[in-house]
């Protein structure tokens, strides 16, 4: 769950990082099992302060509810590295011990437990990074760059976070697997949790091939750049890669930017889809995901993303008629908060700027969910998927965006920041409604009959950047019809 903005009080260049503490926090780790250990020994032998970010933090001793968690022979800890406590002392172990940073290193820790320790932690003035999940599953032990910072489950409302059953392994184990888009947050962290999985093969693919310079170097795939709205160059793909499954997680976030040029979310949103999907029958892919995120037909963004689900619906139709056994499906995880250029970018950077920070409106909400959460709706949607299926999650609650920033400058301990309001119209209250939770109705084949002459037409306006004719079209595509399912 990083972001990708730099820390909010620092205007330094370079990779960017939520939270960027300095050179060696005392820590205490939480779980002195295998993974703990591991994160212990490779901080306590790093080479110093100005290593990579891991390497920052400086272990002084464990916290575990076991009453002997060293029993093992093969575990002992360095001398140096006691038990301190149990879990429930967290809060006086950090103040007892001086600690400025806690580890949480049990990646099956539940979530509500996940969220009591951070606040015992951030409460005494700790700063806090964890395991994901996923960790648990990597064949190898954790390192520090599995480590994530900031916590950013307890900025958002909704329920706890979506757990991925251990089923998808059977559609991702041993398998060749394309992930597009790999290159943002979104699909990178998706390859990391697929590489979890042990596929066959790993391919990672993006448009900018310097978009994905910042993936794990542990993370054994093969990169390769594709420009997606190129339908020769995405059939070559497929024709070498032979992909048995794939994520399509590739294409722009950005609703204002579309709302300006919503030839571009065509060309990146719904003609990159339908690449993909007929690359995808030519060569016999078992299975294709797409994810989306805003699905409102009244904005550019969501036009497209609805256009480019007509498309996988279209395909899951002919796929049903022709016996075939692909199975496509699309699902809308949320607003990432935690992605690139989402609202905690922007968010960091105007606290950066000193405020303030604008809102639309001051009941302004959204649905959230971190990136981590989104990967997880995707690979479920992916494992329950029959075919032709537009899955909207549960993602409960929507959160006041005004609760966000003072929830992000408490857990800083940064200063309290002015707020203005941009809008007080109802539109601007919750410009992104979600829509009810329920997978889409299943479609019949006439349902989308002239819908190849349509994205011709609309092909056709997109490359000639006749934007006003696209806007037209696209708003007439994304709205649902009586024969249309909705």
């Amino acid at each position: 769950m990083t972001g990708q903005a730099e820390s909010p009080w620092d205007g330094s260049p370079g990779p960017a990082s939520w939270i960027r503490p300095p050179a060696t926090l005392r820590t205490l780790v939480v779980g002195a099992g295998r993974a703990g250990r591991a994160l212990a020994r490779e901080l306590r032998d790093a080479a110093g302060p100005h290593g990579t970010e891991g390497q920052e933090l400086r272990p002084i001793g464990f916290v575990d509810d076991a009453r002997d968690p060293f029993a093992n022979s093969e575990a002992q800890p360095e001398p140096a590295m006691p038990l301190l406590g149990t879990l429930a002392e967290l809060a006086h172990l950090v103040a007892e011990h001086a600690a400025e940073a806690v580890l949480l290193a049990i990646p099956g820790l539940p979530t509500a437990r996940a969220r009591e320790l951070t606040a015992a932690a951030t409460g005494a003035g700790a700063v806090v990074r964890y395991l994901p999940w996923h960790a648990a599953h990597l064949p190898r032990e954790a390192t520090a760059s599995d480590l994530r910072p900031l916590d950013i489950r307890a900025l958002i409302d909704g329920p706890a976070p979506h757990a991925v059953s251990p089923e998808v392994k059977e559609i991702v184990t041993g398998k060749r697997v394309l992930v597009t888009g790999a290159g943002g947050a979104l699909g990178a962290e998706l390859s990391r949790h697929l590489h979890a999985f042990n596929p066959g093969e790993l391919f990672l693919l993006d448009g900018d091939e310097s978009a994905m310079h910042h993936l794990a170097p542990d993370l054994y795939a093969t990169l390769l750049t594709t420009d997606l709205s190129d339908r020769d160059q995405t059939d070559r793909t497929f024709r070498d890669l032979r992909p048995e499954v794939v994520f399509h997680a590739a294409g722009p976030r950005q609703a204002s930017v579309l709302e300006r040029r919503p030839s571009l979310g065509v060309k990146a949103n719904v003609l990159s889809t339908d690449n993909l999907v007929r690359a995808v029958a030519r060569h016999g892919t078992e299975r294709f995901v797409r994810i989306s995120t805003d699905a409102d037909p009244a904005t550019m963004l969501g036009a497209s993303q609805r256009a480019a689900e007509a498309v996988i619906r279209a395909a899951a139709a002919k796929s049903a008629k022709k016996h075939t056994n692909t199975v496509y499906t699309a699902v809308r995880v949320g607003d990432a908060l935690d992605a690139h250029a989402s609202l905690l970018t922007v968010l960091a950077d105007q606290i950066r700027a000193g405020g303030p920070v604008t809102i639309t409106h001051p009941d302004a909400t959204r649905r959230f969910a971190t990136v981590e959460e989104a990967v997880a709706l995707a690979l479920e949607a992916a494992r329950t998927a029959t075919g032709g299926e537009v899955s909207t999650p549960d993602l409960g609650a929507p959160t006041r965006i005004a609760d966000v920033v003072e929830r992000f400058t408490r857990q800083y301990k940064l200063p309290e920041v002015p707020i203005r309001c941009v809008s007080s119209s109802q539109k601007a209250k919750n410009p992104w409604p979600a829509e009810p939770t329920r997978p889409a109705e299943p479609t019949q084949p006439a349902d989308y009959a002239d819908l190849p002459d349509r994205l011709d037409k609309l092909y056709k306006a997109a490359e000639k950047n006749r934007d006003p004719k696209v806007r037209q079209m696209l708003a007439k595509l994304a709205k649902p019809s009586p024969d249309r399912p909705r």
